[in-house]
């Protein structure tokens, strides 16, 4: 089930702007998020807009 909120570190999100699902693996200075792919190996990217990243699953406390 998706969430709207500021993604969080940990939490699984859809990127609208890339078609990617990714884990967020740091969010730098409020403003630039990191994510790395789901699953498997791939290169992690960010983004700038965080109302273009939905939570799919929020990280487990």
């Amino acid at each position: 089930m998706s969430e709207k909120r500021s993604p969080w570190v940990g939490d699984l999100v859809h990127d609208e702007d890339t078609d990617r699902d990714g884990i967020v693996t740091d969010v730098q200075g409020g403003a630039l998020w990191v994510l790395r792919p789901e699953m498997g190996t791939g290169r992690q990217w960010t983004s700038e807009h965080p109302e273009r990243l939905t939570v799919l699953e929020a990280r487990q406390s």
